[in-house]
Parts: C-alpha cells; structure tokens; sequence
C-alpha cells in the first residue's frame, strides 16, 4: 500500500516533525499490515488530506484510525529536545 499524510503548509509543524511522523506512523501500519508492502509519506499541502492507495476501504479506515491515534500519542515519541524552536 502507499500511504500518503498531507498537513497544512498554514499550520506548520516543530522542525522535525514531518520525518519523526513519518517514521512512527510507517511503524505503526507496517505491525497491522504486515503482510503487505508499505510506504508512507508525510508532506505539507494545501490542506489536511490522507490517501491510501492499493488497499481496501476497510484498510483506509483502520489508516485512519492509527494516524489519529499516532496523532494523539505524539508526547510519548515526539521530542523536541534540541530543536532550534
């Protein structure tokens, strides 16, 4: 499956964010989708968006579900300790 997270250019993240996202959600698919070979993507866009592409509906739904989950987890794997913020 290919994975895409877009977040809103206007609502810029702490340096780093994007790449830390990425790797934490690509784990987090990659255990509940094991059997399958996925790439994730986390870039800036226009407006907030996620696509699956290669998976069923069923899949994008339980996507959804870990990024938001992801999301609000983001205190436990997210530090920005040593940022320039």
């Amino acid at each position: 499956m290919r994975i895409e997270v877009c977040i809103d250019r206007t609502k810029p993240l702490p340096i780093g964010a994007l790449e830390a996202l990425s790797g934490e959600l690509s784990k987090r698919i990659n255990k509940q989708f094991s059997e399958t070979q996925n790439s994730v993507q986390v870039r800036y866009a226009g407006a907030n968006n996620l696509s699956v592409l290669g998976g069923a509906k069923t899949d994008k739904d339980v996507i959804e579900e870990i990024l938001q989950e992801t999301w609000e987890s983001a205190d436990d794997w997210f530090s920005t300790e040593g940022s320039d913020m």
